[in-house]
């Protein structure tokens, strides 16, 4: 007899999760039960695959029950005795039991109807009569059905060619920007000639713009998919975490060689979450951030332990509490407080030179997904429970609580000055907020599918660039990443160079270009201005973080392939 091994059925329950848009639930199971290491081809199994495996259990079993207790006079009947709780809970033989009690009260009806078929007799008509009158009705909700798709579709038509209309619009000027360019360049000397000028438009790429291996550092080491990054906020040290249970600490100074492949051991620590060797999934490191001097470095892991290592790789303190895995930290600016959030629901503001928790938070119904400091002592928190709550130590109930998505709300970040929240969520929006009123102060909604993260540009008052407009960028699983003007609530422009859904967007230290990382392999930077890719680059796995260095000279991206790149980045 064919069986199914516990990989196959984790792997259809993980496509069913996927299916369904349990985004962080197929997560933690692909983590856990190594889906990416299976060797099943994901592309010959069929949506549904798992529904439909079921239904057919179901459904062998009911025929089983029903066959072994019908008799020659039952085999045209109908057989649908059981209810799906009964065929999953009960044995055959219960089952049989079953089918043989509701035959014998079947039966019964059958003598009791035989005995009021001449007074039915009168009624028939007006049964018959009713029925029609309930077929005509049936038929015109279908209809009305079908006219409420046809006005979606319509609407699709109609948003898809508006957006090629901006996006050919977006294109024709580039074309004629490129084109004045190279005029102004012929009439100042008239005795050069160039190529022809390069068509470049949002939605495709150029080999002139490859970023080519010379420029690229690959660092190797990491023996399960990377799941974070993040550059100190001094020196040249680039920390990562993995699946394997370590992070690294990686040195990317002047003097190392920038082509190829980087795996010399005096170049990195590696910090073990998890004594000798192991594949233990639980150790997972999901996210990690530099205090602001740059020389401590926290991680969060699976086991639900925060951890707070030195510059030189030696683990300083382990901070223990919560009931279940670290999605997110954060250090707050002074560098005296450390926030994380679990998948217990659950915040802890943890006191980093008592070595101690401080205070914890318990106001999500859900997991928390995100966390985000205002200033050294408040912060927000979102969570699978579409709430926003905002928090400050010290405080037993939530100084502001802000409801109006519909679905988890994945990511939640302060704008330089804090005055200004924004938020994504699975619900397709994201939302800008403020501690002024309760309702969003806009609702921004352009993309087609669940946002996945946001970032505020490093311009405006408050900032280094304060001459520079302050805008917000959204990266979706519809592949697009969106710049928003806050101000007014309106989109400035979509970037449409992926194929994948995009995972992080970066902005550049000078607020000048847009970094951002996708499912498709592809690391596009975009120069803001122009509203295009100026450069770009193709790995070996998909991306799930891109950051820039303080210089803005390097950008590191972590990918699914178990490898770190860093790429040097001149304009």
């Amino acid at each position: 007899m064919t069986s199914i091994t516990s990989v196959e059925l984790n792997y259809l329950v993980f496509r069913y999760l996927q299916e369904s848009g349990f985004t962080h639930s197929a997560f933690a199971l692909g983590y856990e039960g190594g889906i990416n290491k299976c060797t099943i081809d994901g592309n010959m199994i069929p949506p549904g695959a798992l529904i439909t495996f079921v239904q057919k259990g179901l459904q062998y079993l009911e025929m089983e029950a029903n066959l072994t207790c019908q008799s020659d006079a039952d085999v045209d009947e109908d057989f649908s005795f059981l209810q799906p709780l009964d065929l999953i809970t009960k044995d055959v033989n219960e089952l049989q039991q079953i089918i043989k009690e509701k035959k014998k009260n079947l039966h019964k009806d059958r003598e009791k109807e035989k005995e009021k078929e001449k007074d039915k007799d009168r009624d028939k008509d007006k049964d018959k009569e009713f029925e029609r009158e309930h077929e005509r009705e049936c038929a015109r909700v279908r209809e009305k059905e079908r006219h409420e798709r046809e006005k979606e579709k319509e609407k699709d038509r109609e948003r898809l060619e508006s957006e090629k209309e901006r996006d050919k619009q977006l294109e024709d000027n580039s074309d004629r920007r490129m084109v004045t360019g190279a005029e102004d360049n012929h009439e100042e000397n008239e005795f050069f000639e160039g190529p022809e000028p390069m068509d470049i438009s949002i939605t495709s790429t150029s080999q002139t713009c490859e970023i080519t291996s010379s420029d690229v550092m690959i660092l190797e080491g990491h023996t399960s998919e990377v799941c974070a990054c993040a550059w100190s906020p001094i020196g040249q040290l680039l920390a990562s975490g993995s699946g394997d249970s370590t992070a690294r600490i990686w040195t990317i100074t002047e003097g190392t060689s920038r082509s190829g492949v980087q795996n010399d051991p005096l170049n990195v620590l590696v910090l073990k979450h998890v004594k000798g060797r192991t594949n233990e999934k639980s150790k997972d490191v999901t996210t990690l951030d530099w205090n602001g001097e740059g020389t401590l470095l926290a991680t969060g892991s699976y086991d639900g332990q925060a951890r707070i290592w030195s510059t030189d790789g030696e683990l300083k303190t382990t901070l223990s509490k919560h009931k279940g895995p670290i999605f997110t930290l954060k250090w707050n600016k002074k560098g005296d407080y450390l926030l994380t959030g679990s998948c217990d629901k659950t915040a802890i503001v943890w006191d980093v030179r008592a070595e101690e928790w401080k205070q914890q938070f318990e106001f999500h119904s859900g997991p928390t997904l995100d966390v985000d400091w205002r200033n050294n002592v408040s912060f927000a928190t979102s969570s699978t429970d579409n709430m926003i709550y905002v928090c400050k130590v010290g405080e037993t109930r939530p100084i502001k609580s802000f409801a109006g998505h519909q679905g988890e709300v994945n990511c939640v970040k302060w704008d330089p000055t804090g005055s200004l929240l924004a938020s994504c969520s699975d619900d397709i929006s994201a939302k800008i907020w403020s501690m002024k009123q309760d309702k969003y102060v806009h609702d921004l909604r352009e993309h087609s599918k669940e946002i996945y993260t946001i970032r505020w540009s490093p311009t405006g008052p408050g900032t280094n660039n304060p001459n520079q407009q302050l805008v917000l960028a959204s990266a979706s699983f519809d592949s697009t990443v969106k710049l928003w003007d806050v101000e007014f609530g309106k989109l400035l422009s979509s970037l449409n160079g992926h194929r994948e859904p995009v995972y992080s967007v970066a902005f550049s230290p000078n607020g000048e270009y847009l970094a951002s990382g996708s499912l498709d392999r592809c690391i596009n930077i975009w120069s803001l201005k122009e509203g295009k890719i100026v450069k770009t680059y193709t790995g070996n796995g998909g991306i799930f973080e891109v950051c820039w260095n303080k210089e803005g000279d390097k950008i590191a991206a972590c990918f699914a392939n178990n490898t770190v790149c860093v790429l040097d980045f001149r304009m």
